[in-house]
């Protein structure tokens, strides 16, 4: 079944206050145009969740979409912090669960294993779990070992409404590669009701079957899949493109203010019709190209 869609159908199944758990680390495979699509639409009051913050998760958050954060920390790697995720919680408009990464990974994996709660060791006597259980009470609970009587600090498993990943290779049907680095992006299909691939290549699913173990998504978890060529622009995707340098300092030096936020968003994403107008807007194919990977090196 051909699952192809262009990226605005497929973030017009996504209703306001949804959970969707988003596929980006820091500035890598981040899912930038869909964040950018959801703004346009103007999809409010999201819950959004990854295991470390990203930068699709705060461009989300500086364009009005969440409503709740969920996640293990997180920056813009060398190029500073995520001003509009701490803005947002320094200013009260944006409901922030701060866990450690692991804690996060736990419960996405929870969900994907169907348990009704896991234990984890590494929160227990810190800060994130004081704040954790302030802001978020009934997403923590103790539980008795039936074994041993030792008691454990459990988790409430993460069911996103929808996941929304970043890949670079994928089928009509949704078959979906993850070449380099996975983080949490297996659990968090696998825990959600279901999953939007948008990927930088669509190959016929006869190729994806010469190499089966590669499939990191199954097609049947797969109820979208777009095919959208620098959709992660301006973070990296391994073995496609680097990350933009000149455009990622523009964006971290705009986010600093709600001015210079406003400013942005009127340029990159109101100010443009779809992804390839940005993609214009960013310099074109020209360059592109001077970040397209090397076959070697991987990026």
């Amino acid at each position: 079944m051909n699952k192809v869609v262009t990226l605005s159908e497929a973030v017009t199944t996504i209703p306001s206050g949804s959970h969707v758990a988003v596929s980006g680390f820091a500035i890598t495979r981040c899912t930038m145009a869909f964040a950018s699509e959801v703004i346009r639409q103007g999809i409010k009051n999201l819950t959004v969740s990854q295991c470390v913050g990203a930068m699709d998760a705060d461009l989300l958050v500086g364009g009005g979409a969440v409503e709740r954060l969920l996640y293990g920390g997180g920056s813009l790697d060398r190029f500073g912090r995520l001003s509009c995720v701490n803005r947002g919680i320094e200013d009260g408009t944006l409901i922030a669960e701060e866990h450690s990464s692991l804690s996060m990974a736990f419960r996405y994996m929870a969900g994907a294993l169907g348990l009704p709660f896991i234990p984890i060791r590494s929160l227990r006597g810190s800060d994130i779990l004081k704040r954790l259980q302030q802001v978020a009470p009934s997403a923590t609970a103790y539980v008795k070992d039936p074994f041993t009587g030792d008691e454990w600090l459990a988790l409430r498993p993460l069911k996103p409404d929808v996941a929304v990943v970043q890949v670079q290779v994928a089928d009509p049907e949704g078959n979906a590669w993850i070449i380099g680095p996975r983080w949490d992006n297996e659990e968090q299909v696998k825990a959600s009701q279901r999953t939007i691939v948008i990927a930088e290549r669509i190959v016929p699913t006869e190729m994806i079957r010469r190499e089966p173990e590669r499939t990191v998504i199954p097609g049947f978890r797969v109820s979208h899949v777009v095919h959208l060529p620098f959709s992660a622009h301006p973070t990296s995707v391994y073995r496609a493109y680097d990350y933009d340098a000149d455009h990622i300092r523009l964006y971290a030096e705009a986010a600093k203010t709600p001015d210079g936020m406003r400013a942005y968003l009127d340029k990159y994403v109101y100010g443009v019709k779809d992804h390839w107008e940005y993609l214009e807007k960013v310099g074109g194919m020209k360059h592109l190209d001077s970040l397209t990977a090397d076959a070697i090196l991987g990026y």
